[in-house]
C-alpha cells in the first residue's frame, strides 16, 4: 500500500481593521485618569488577583460531591471539573502517554489513521513543583544518556533541557502523612486541542483536520486504574479546504468527500513506567530485533558511542523459581505475555489467530520460560475490561479494505522493555492471502483451486500471518536473509522440506513454497511458513535471563561469542535485514541460495497455473474480475523472479561481524560466474518474450492487455539494469577485483545477445523487441542528462557507509561510449531495412542524436 501523502494548505486570514476602527466612533469618550489613579487601581487589580489565585482549603475544591478513583493518582470528577491529585513521590517519575482511535467518520478510514484500535502517538511526560504554585509537565527525551556523574552527567543535562509543555495552577494541597498531595483541575486542558491527548500536527495533516469544534468536543469518560489513567475524549475538527495545485485540489476532494466536521472519540492511557528501568539487552546488527538508538557519553571517553537498546517484553522467573531457572529447569515467568483476541472478530477465525499466538510458546522453552505467551478472547461480561487499557494487549480486527495486517509495540524509551501491542489485523487481509497462496501453491495444492478457499485452509493462513505479526510484538524484525540459507533442492525433497520448513524463520517473507514441484508430493507442512529454528534461536538471545551480569555492557562478549558459535553451527541462524537492497540474499518474498535456478522452478508452477485461470476462478452468475485478478497475481510473482535474479547483477553481500570473526569479510561482491549467470537468465526467460504469458482466450473474455503486462517486467527489469547506480556498483567492483569482477563491457556484451539479436544476424525485431530497444537506448540517455554527482553512496547499516564513491560517476562515460557504438549500428541496420523496421532504427538513432545534440 502506497503512504497518502498529506496536503499541506495555506489559509487567508483577514483582519478587519477598518471595522475594528469605526466602531470607536460610537463610543463614549472616558475622563482620563491621573497617574496616581492609574498605580492605585493596578495595586488594587493584583492583590485581587492574589487572592482569587491563592491556594483553596482541601475541602472548597474537593467537595463532599466528589466522585474520587484512586489509581497511582486519585482523580476527582467534581461539578463536571476533573482534577488529578498528585503525590509528590511521583515528580520525576516517567509517565508514558499512548493515544489511540476508538471511533473515526466513515472517510477517514481511506487515511492511515481511522480504524479502533489505531495507534496515534505516544510520548513521556514528567510532573514537577514549579515556581509559585504551579505545577509543571515537561516531556522527556531519551536520545542522549550519560550516568557519570563525575564526568559529562552534567554537561549532558545542560544541553538537553526537557521542554516545559504546560502549566497548570495549584488549586489546593493535602498532607497525607510524610507526602504532600498536589490538586491541579485539568479539565480545561484535557478537553481542548493539544498533541498530549490529541492528534498531532502532522497526524491532523494527514486525516484532513484543521482546527477543533469546541461546543462539538468534551470529555467523555475518565478511569483511574493503579498502573494507569485511561482517558475518553470526543474531538471534532473542521476540514482543511483543498488549495494549492491541482493535484493537491485533487487528492483534497478524494480525501474530503464533504465540507461537514470530521468527529473521533479517541482514548489517551497515562501509564506509570517502572521506577526502575528493566536491564536492557544491547542491540546486535547479527539477530533482528527492533531497537531504541541513543547517544552514550560514557562509553567512550574520547568521543561518543551510538547504541540501541533492543526491544523485549520483561520476562522474569517467579522469586521462588529462580534457582531452578538458573540450573536450566524450565520455569513460568512472573507475568506471561498474554494477547487478547477483539470481542468483534469473527468466531470462526478466533482460533486460528489464538493459536497463531500459542505456536511462540515452543520458542519461548529455547529461553527458559514455559507457558510465556497466551492468545485469549477477551472477556465480554467484565465492565472493566477495555480494548483501549494500555494493560491489554490485543489483536483488533478492523472491517477494513486493506489487503494488510501489522504488529506495532509500545515500550519503554528508557530500556526498550515492551509495554503492550495492538496487532492491527484488517478483514481483507484474506484476499491476500488467497492471492498468494493461489499463485504460489495452486500447481501443488488441489485445495487452492477453487474461486473461495475453505475455512481449514484459510484459517490456516490466518494463523501463519498471525503468528508472523506476533513475532514483530515480540520485537523481531523481517529476517529476509532467512530463505537464503536453505538449498533450492532441499525445498523439493519432501522428508527434509517437511521436518524443516521452506524457511528457517517465519519474519521471512517466503510466503509459501513455490519451488516444489507436483510430482515433489509435498503436503501442506512443506508448503507453510512456520517458526523456525532462527526464530527460536533469535528469542532465546533476546530472552534470556541473565542476573549474573549487572549491566548490559558486561552481557557482550557472552552474547558476542554465543552468537558466533552459533552461525559457525548452521549458517541458517543468520539474520539478513531488511534494509539493505545490494545485497541479492536478503530479498522479499524469494527461495533458496540460487534465485535462478529457484525463479525456474517457479516459472514452470507458473505455467501451470497460467491455462487454469478460468477454470479456477469461475463462480456462476459472476464477470471475470477473479480471473483478472489471478492473472495479475501471476505477472507480478513472475515479475518477483525476475526482480530476484537482476539483484544479483552488481550486487553487494553485507556481513556485520565483529572483530573476532576473522574467517569473514564485511564486504563481497556477487562473483562473476553468479552476475553472467543471472544475466543470461534473464535474457531467455524475460527478454526473449515470455509468450506463456499471453493467451488469447483469456484477453477475449478479460479484456487484459498481456502485451502491455509483459513489456512492463521487462522495462522495469532493463531499467534496474542499465542504471547509474548499477554501473557505479560495477566500476567500483573493477576497480578492486580487477579481472576477476564482472564489469559494466560484460554486461552490455551480454544483454545484446538478446535484445539486439537482430544486430548479431537474428531476425528482425517484432513489436515486444521494438519496445525493449526504445526503453535500453532512453535508459542510457537517462543516464547522459542525470550524471551521478562525486559523493554517492549506496547505504548504511549501523550508521556507516558501505561503499561511497569518491571519485566521479563513469557511467555517463560509459553510456555515452555505448550509445555511440549503438548509433552507427542503427545506421547500418536501417540502411539495410525497409519498412516499420527502417523507421524503427531511424527513430532511435534520431533520439541518439538529440542526446549528442547533433546539428
Amino acid at each position: 500500500m502506497k503512504k497518502l501523502v498529506s496536503i499541506l494548505m495555506i489559509l487567508a486570514m483577514i483582519v478587519p481593521l477598518a471595522g475594528a476602527q469605526s466602531t470607536d466612533i460610537f463610543k463614549k469618550k472616558k475622563k482620563k485618569k491621573s497617574k496616581t489613579e492609574a498605580v492605585d487601581k493596578a495595586k488594587a487589580d493584583s492583590i485581587a488577583k492574589s487572592k482569587k489565585d491563592a491556594l483553596q482549603p482541601y475541602a472548597k475544591v474537593i467537595t463532599g460531591k466528589a466522585k474520587t478513583m484512586d489509581g497511582f493518582f486519585k482523580v476527582h470528577y467534581v461539578d463536571g471539573k476533573y482534577f488529578f491529585e498528585i503525590a509528590d513521590s511521583l515528580f520525576g517519575r516517567d509517565i508514558l502517554i499512548v493515544n489511540r482511535v476508538v471511533k473515526a467518520p466513515v472517510d477517514a478510514q481511506k487515511r492511515k489513521v481511522g480504524y479502533p484500535g489505531d495507534y496515534i502517538s505516544d510520548e513521556v511526560i514528567r510532573f514537577e513543583k514549579g515556581r509559585g504554585d504551579k505545577l509543571f509537565v515537561r516531556e522527556i527525551s531519551y536520545l542522549e544518556h550519560s550516568a557519570d556523574t563525575l564526568g559529562m552527567y552534567q554537561a549532558v543535562l545542560n544541553s538537553n533541557v526537557q521542554p516545559i509543555v504546560a502549566t497548570f495552577p495549584l488549586k489546593t494541597v493535602r498532607k497525607e502523612g510524610e507526602t504532600t498531595n498536589y490538586v491541579i483541575d485539568m479539565t480545561d486542558y484535557i478537553r481542548k486541542d493539544n498533541e498530549m491527548f490529541s492528534f498531532t500536527s502532522r497526524v491532523k495533516d494527514n486525516i484532513g483536520a484543521s482546527s477543533m469544534v469546541d461546543d462539538a468536543s468534551y470529555i467523555d469518560t475518565l478511569k483511574a486504574f493503579p498502573q494507569n489513567i485511561e482517558i475518553r475524549t470526543v474531538r471534532t475538527f473542521q476540514r482543511k479546504k483543498g488549495g494549492g495545485s491541482g493535484l493537491e485540489k485533487l487528492l483534497a476532494a478524494f480525501f474530503a468527500t464533504s465540507t461537514t466536521p470530521l468527529t473521533y472519540e479517541l482514548n489517551s492511557s497515562m501509564l506509570l513506567l517502572p521506577k526502575e528501568p528493566m536491564k536492557p539487552r544491547l542491540h546486535d546488527d547479527r539477530v533482528g530485533y527492533f531497537a531504541v538508538s541513543y547517544k552514550d557519553f560514557d562509553e567512550n571517553p574520547q568521543g561518543v558511542k551510538y547504541k540501541a537498546n533492543i526491544t523485549r517484553w520483561r520476562l522474569e522467573p517467579k522469586d521462588e523459581d529462580r534457582e531452578k531457572y538458573l540450573r536450566g529447569e524450565l520455569v513460568e515467568p512472573k507475568k506471561p505475555i498474554i494477547i487478547y483476541i477483539d470481542p468483534v472478530t469473527p468466531k470462526k477465525w478466533v482460533p486460528y489467530l489464538i493459536q497463531g499466538v500459542n505456536d511462540w510458546q515452543a520458542a519461548f522453552e529455547k529461553a527458559g520460560f514455559k507457558n510465556a505467551i497466551f492468545g485469549k478472547e477477551a472477556p465480554t461480561d467484565d465492565p472493566t475490561w477495555s480494548l483501549e487499557d494500555a494493560r491489554h494487549s490485543a489483536i483488533v480486527y478492523k472491517p477494513s479494505d486493506i489487503p494488510n495486517a501489522s504488529g506495532p509495540h509500545v515500550h519503554d524509551p528508557r530500556s526498550g522493555e515492551i509495554l503492550e501491542t495492538h496487532i492491527n489485523w484488517y478483514h481483507n487481509v484474506m484476499s491476500l492471502l488467497y492471492n498468494w497462496y493461489i499463485v504460489q501453491a495452486g500447481a501443488i495444492d488441489p485445495g487452492a483451486r477453487k474461486p473461495m478457499f475453505d475455512d481449514e485452509l484459510m484459517g490456516e493462513l490466518v494463523r501463519f500471518v498471525s503468528s508472523h505479526e506476533v513475532g514483530h510484538t515480540l520485537g523481531l524484525r523481517h529476517n529476509f536473509g532467512s530463505s537464503n540459507t536453505v538449498p533450492v533442492e532441499k525445498l523439493r525433497d519432501k522428508i527434509w522440506v517437511e521436518a524443516n520448513g521452506h524457511t528457517p524463520s517465519i519474519m521471512d517473507y517466503a510466503r509459501f513454497n513455490y519451488v516444489a514441484q507436483p510430482e515433489d508430493n509435498v503436503s501442506r507442512s512443506g508448503i507453510f511458513p512456520r517458526i523456525g529454528m532462527y526464530d527460536k534461536w533469535a528469542i532465546e538471545w533476546g530472552y534470556r535471563w541473565m542476573p549474573e551480569y549487572e549491566t548490559a555492557e558486561a552481557e557482550i562478549p557472552h552474547l558476542n561469542k554465543w552468537i558466533i558459535e552459533k552461525l559457525r553451527e548452521d549458517k541458517r541462524y543468520t539474520f539478513g535485514t531488511e534494509l539493505d537492497r545490494n545485497d541479492p540474499r536478503n530479498q522479499s518474498e524469494d527461495l533458496g541460495d540460487d534465485a535462478m535456478l529457484a525463479s525456474s522452478y517457479g516459472i514452470k508452477n507458473l505455467k501451470r497455473v497460467m491455462p487454469e485461470i478460468m477454470n479456477w476462478t469461475y463462480e456462476p452468475n459472476e464477470g471475470y474480475m477473479k480471473a483478472v485478478r489471478l492473472y495479475q497475481n501471476v505477472v507480478g510473482q513472475f515479475d518477483l523472479y525476475m526482480g530476484h535474479v537482476a539483484t544479483n547483477v552488481a550486487g553487494i553481500y553485507h556481513n556485520p561481524i565483529s572483530v573476532e570473526q576473522t574467517d569473514m569479510k564485511a564486504v563481497e561482491y556477487v562473483p562473476k560466474d553468479i552476475q553472467k549467470k543471472a544475466v543470461d537468465f534473464l535474457n531467455k526467460e524475460l527478454f526473449t518474450t515470455p509468450t506463456w504469458l499471453m493467451d488469447d482466450k483469456l484477453s477475449e473474455r478479460t479484456g487484459i492487455n498481456t502485451f502491455n503486462s509483459i513489456y512492463r517486467v521487462q522495462s522495469s527489469t532493463l531499467k534496474q539494469l542499465l542504471s547509474s547506480r548499477t554501473l557505479d556498483k560495477m566500476t567500483d567492483n573493477e576497480l578492486v577485483n580487477g579481472a576477476k569482477a564482472y564489469t559494466a563491457n560484460d554486461l552490455f556484451r551480454d544483454l545484446k545477445k538478446s535484445i539486439w539479436s537482430d544486430m548479431q544476424g537474428g531476425k528482425k525485431p517484432d513489436a515486444s523487441q521494438r519496445s525493449l530497444q526504445k526503453t535500453y537506448v532512453n535508459a542510457l540517455i537517462g543516464m547522459l542528462d542525470k550524471p551521478k554527482n562525486s559523493s554517492g553512496s549506496l547505504g548504511s547499516l549501523g550508521g556507516y557507509s558501505l561503499v561511497a564513491f569518491d571519485f566521479p560517476s563513469e557511467a555517463p562515460t560509459i553510456a555515452r561510449g555505448q550509445l555511440t557504438d549503438l548509433r552507427r549500428d542503427l545506421t547500418n541496420a536501417a540502411n539495410a531495412s525497409s519498412g516499420i523496421y527502417r523507421s524503427h532504427y531511424l527513430n532511435l538513432k534520431a533520439l541518439i542524436d538529440a542526446a549528442f545534440d547533433v546539428k
